[in-house]
């Protein structure tokens, strides 16, 4: 355990001005002073930043930790140790696990391995339905006591809206966000990739933008009428955008994310059968990316959120037609970020850390992350804002290598993070 971070730079006011800053015994924040003077005596507690970018946390909205189930693709370990890797202090996880933990004996064991198990913040959504396709709703305030955040049918649309009715109705009486994954599936045919060009030119089924669009129309109308906090996942759409920023100038509650990956890259991007390029939503037209890019610049969308899915090698390296839709991104997505967004982009440093530390931590209500203050946790992740790096399998903790970005030259690399004081995760 690190008892003092020197030689830092945090953000005051949007700017990056050293400071050090102290930790005590219990993993809290003490102080924060241009020179803390009273250090240990034992050196091995003092970690010298040389100048380097501090950052509150990074929070990760939407993980998939695959254990119990699917502990091939990835587990509890892995997947955390990757989070910490990209300097994420606090993850949300998926709950569409094989068996689904929709009974609260399940539920509870869940919770109680996030917290032994992984080596950061590890909060839970609970599901919807049972098995997250049937219509029967899960005793939502019984999830809550055991620890939910909110709930969520990850992978699978809520197909009937008189189920999502209730379900709002039951979410909003105890103060919970529904967190939707917004695909109506008789809309998707089959597709693999998106609906456009390259879907065209090589001859597989499309995936409409509808499809997306459609479900969130309903979904707005149903939280309208219930007073729901209602968050939508991976936002992919020029029409979504649209559709939430209406519904908040009406001034409803919603809140949505966007990844890293539909920032960062169009269909264009997939000229020949490449499953890496893979994953639900897909990657949509350069309209669908620019208009992402524009709703995070004027506040419609909330958050960036990492969908990190991860697959084994065998199974990514099928076709398009046969390989399962997901990205890999929690050891990628604030260097890829940084790199193509901040230090060659529009956006500033203050920007993009807001929408990974205090923004999610507001969606979320966490008041104990997303913030580097006195009294607060020692949740930090310092970043090498100037060298460049490749990006490479051989460094990932994750055991899904599966993501179009490897081989990328990127800046923003993680040197340190800390969850509670303790090391998480250290560059050698």
């Amino acid at each position: 355990m690190y008892r003092l971070i020197k030689n830092g730079q945090i953000l005051i006011d949007g700017q990056l001005q050293k400071r050090d800053i102290a930790i005590d015994t219990t993993g809290q924040i003490t102080a924060i002073a241009s020179t803390i003077t009273t250090v240990p005596t034992d050196p091995q507690v003092v970690y010298d930043a040389q100048g380097h970018f501090v950052s509150a946390g990074l929070i990760d909205g939407h993980v998939h930790f695959r254990e119990p189930g699917f502990t091939a693709k990835e587990t509890l370990k892995t997947g955390s140790a990757a989070a910490a890797h990209g300097g994420f202090t606090s993850v949300i996880a998926m709950p569409n696990l094989k068996p689904v933990p929709d009974n609260l004996p399940a539920f509870k064991s869940l919770v109680t391995r996030n917290q032994l198990e992984t080596r950061v913040h590890t909060y839970q959504l609970a599901p919807i339905t049972n098995d997250l396709t049937e219509p029967t709703i899960i005793d939502m305030p019984a999830f809550k006591t055991a620890g939910a955040v909110g709930f969520t049918n990850d992978g699978h649309g809520v197909q009937t809206a008189q189920t999502m009715y209730v379900a709002m109705q039951a979410a909003a009486q105890i103060n919970l966000p529904i967190v939707a994954h917004v695909e109506d599936e008789s809309l998707v045919n089959g597709g693999v990739i998106h609906d456009g060009q390259a879907a065209k030119k090589l001859g597989v089924p499309g995936i409409a933008s509808v499809s997306e669009s459609a479900q969130v129309a309903r979904d707005i109308e149903l939280a309208r009428a219930t007073g729901v906090h209602y968050h939508i996942c991976h936002i992919s759409t020029k029409e979504t955008v649209a559709l939430v920023r209406r519904a908040k100038q009406d001034g409803l509650n919603i809140t949505c994310e966007v990844t890293p990956h539909h920032l960062l890259l169009d269909d264009s991007a997939i000229t020949s059968d490449k499953p890496m390029y893979k994953m639900n939503p897909p990657l949509r037209s350069l309209a669908d990316r620019q208009a992402l890019w524009a709703g995070l610049m004027d506040g419609t969308i909330d958050i960036i959120a990492t969908d990190h899915a991860p697959h084994t090698i065998k199974e990514k390296q099928q076709s398009l037609l046969k390989a399962p839709f997901g990205i890999v991104g929690s050891e990628t997505a604030f260097s890829l970020l940084y790199t193509h967004l901040v230090a060659h982009g529009p956006f500033s440093l203050a920007q993009l850390t807001s929408w990974l530390t205090t923004k999610p931590a507001k969606v979320y209500n966490f008041p104990h992350a997303g913030r580097l203050a006195v009294g607060q946790p020692a949740d930090l992740a310092v970043f090498d804002l100037t060298d460049t790096t490749t990006l490479n399998t051989a460094t990932f903790l994750s055991k899904g290598h599966n993501t179009p970005f490897i081989g990328e030259a990127v800046q923003g690399g993680t040197l340190l993070t800390l969850v509670a004081g303790q090391i998480a995760y250290q560059k050698e």
